[in-house]
């Protein structure tokens, strides 16, 4: 009943702060509105006084202090005494002079609103103390091991529930192998990586992974998002993460998840969160200061590797990164047949999986659900192959963000990518798989790079634009991507790296560039025509081309 009554005292203060802080805003708002309305009186000049005076247009003079303030039918205007001829003004129009205690108001005036802001001033610090009251009750609750926030959970899933992915799992082998015996690896004195970072984009399967990696090695499993460490109170979110850890190391071995980890592993720019910095600070220590052979692998999510901070990926933290791209071909075979593997059905499997290009594993599985209520409205009780087509635009409309292509469209990118996938071949630009869906290079761990290697990516970048023009006559947006990355590279081969013939740069060099890859792009893609046709073909059929493959197609034709 205790925490009960904690945890509902909160908002009820935050909701009191809300109205008295709106009401004393309301009163200064209106204060200085009235402020501002009191002396709202247009000043003009000597000229400008004489025009009124002489088209007779004032219907008052008020003398107030060192101005004189003359009304008209619907103005108010305001001049300084000694600049008009106060005789003529005051013989022609009715005078009235302002009281001189009149200022005594403007003086009460300022002393409410300097009252006001003390007792805002003294309200906000009353404020703060509470909740300083409030975390120092929250973190006695927390040192009692009856309201402990982190528990363990037991994973049933395995590797048999997740479809496809082979090449995502060999990674995790090793890693389940480790928590399942340990002292193998400490007698040879293996070091495994601390934290794995699962990054691809959402509804690949990150947590899914992480989830069989724990019920194949039997150890137990603690989810936490990335989200559920940013508290409104500072400090919280780090003494979150301490108790993970905590709890983590007593019950090892075991995994840590956490999904989302972008949400508190945020690179630490210019704008400041010191909530969130604290939390990533001891996320940082955490992980430090348990020991390679602890028994303790953190495994973290994301689909934004790009917005992590620097200190999170560098060595000794998350030493391993796997990337889980969306489903290919045979994947999404496989990944139909295990949601198909309990409805009855009569589904041509590799027909639905051709015509799901750009689905992930999240979004089949709810295309499977929806066909299979759709033939149960039909009054079938066996699910068909157009059961799927039916539902396809309804799942399609309700996940905008799933890339799916039609026909036609998928010509168009096997050209486009069947270009990449030889341009990068033939100028020897590693890459791990070019498909349909995506593009795959590895990661360049070299620290220079020579002018022919950044010109090299330059053309592989502008081969698909280029082709597809060739090919089609034509020109499409699925270039925009590629382009924008190309002219990245240009810009830094020009201004940052400074590679021109006598180190001078002009912006003119920029179009120079660009312009001579293109004609170089555009003269080996025709000499190279047949082979970009025979690679095209071959990602029609199976969706992805590896370097290997690629480079068979390439002897067999030079």
């Amino acid at each position: 009943m205790k925490a009960t009554k904690r945890k509902f005292k909160t908002p009820v203060l935050h909701t009191k702060n809300i109205k008295v802080i709106a009401g004393l805003l309301i009163v200064l708002v209106a204060l200085l509105a009235f402020g501002t309305l009191r002396d709202a009186d247009t000043l003009i000049t000597h000229e400008q006084a004489n025009a009124l005076y002489t088209k007779d247009k004032i219907q008052k003079v008020i003398v107030d202090g060192s101005y004189i303030r003359l009304k008209t039918d619907n103005e108010s205007y305001k001049i300084y005494k000694d600049a008009i001829n106060k005789t003529a003004f005051f013989t022609k129009y009715p005078v009235e002079v302002r009281e001189e205690n009149s200022y005594v108001y403007d003086f009460i005036f300022l002393l409410i609103i300097l009252a006001a802001f003390v007792f805002l001033f003294r309200f906000m610090k009353q404020s703060r103390l509470q909740q300083l009251k409030d975390i120092r009750a929250v973190n006695k609750a927390g040192d009692d091991p009856k309201n402990e926030p982190v528990q363990a959970l037991t994973s049933n899933v395995t590797f048999k529930d997740v479809a496809g992915i082979k090449d995502v799992k060999e990674e995790l082998e090793e890693i389940i192998d480790f928590l399942k015996e340990p002292q193998k690896y400490r007698d040879l004195d293996i070091r495994l990586p601390k934290g794995v970072l699962l990054v691809g984009p959402p509804g690949v399967g990150k947590t899914l992974m992480a989830k069989a990696v724990a019920g194949e090695a039997n150890v137990p499993f603690f989810y936490q998002s990335g989200a559920s460490f940013v508290h409104i109170y500072v400090g919280m979110g780090a003494k979150r993460v301490s108790e993970l850890f905590k709890k983590a190391k007593q019950t090892a071995p075991s995994i840590i998840f956490i999904d989302e980890i972008d949400a508190v592993g945020k690179s630490r720019g210019e704008f400041r969160n010191d909530e969130r910095e604290a939390t990533l600070n001891q996320l940082l220590t955490e992980m430090d200061g348990f020991e390679d052979s602890s028994g303790v692998i953190v495994i973290g999510a994301t689909n934004k590797i790009e917005m992590l901070d620097e200190a999170l990926l560098r060595a000794g933290r998350f030493d391993r990164r796997i990337h889980i791209s969306l489903p290919d071909l045979e994947d999404r075979i496989q990944t139909l047949a295990l949601y198909l593997a309990h409805k009855p059905n009569k589904v041509n499997i590799e027909n639905v999986a051709r015509m799901t290009v750009g689905f992930n594993s999240a979004a089949l599985d709810t295309l499977t659900n929806e066909a299979a209520i759709f033939a149960m409205r039909e009054g079938r009780t066996v699910v068909e192959t157009s059961d799927f087509e039916a539902v396809k635009e309804k799942v399609l409309l309700g996940k905008r963000k799933i890339l799916s292509f039609t026909e036609e469209e998928r010509e168009i990118q096997a050209v486009y990518q069947g270009a990449k996938a030889v341009m990068a071949t033939w100028l020897d630009i590693e890459f791990d798989k070019i498909g349909i869906v995506n593009t795959r290079l590895l990661i360049q761990e070299h620290e220079i790079l020579s002018k022919s290697q950044l010109l090299s990516r330059i053309k592989m970048y502008l081969a698909g634009s280029i082709a597809t023009k060739m090919h089609y006559n034509e020109q499409f947006t699925n270039a925009a991507s590629d382009i924008a990355q190309a002219k990245e590279v240009i810009s830094k081969v020009i201004y940052e790296y400074v590679m021109s013939d006598n180190f001078i740069v002009t912006p003119q060099q920029k179009d120079d560039l660009l312009r001579e890859s293109v004609s170089e792009v555009t003269t080996l893609l025709k000499t190279l025509d047949k082979a970009r046709k025979e690679v095209s073909e071959y990602l029609l059929t199976h969706e992805n081309i590896t370097a290997e493959e690629c480079r068979v197609i390439l002897r067999k034709i030079f």
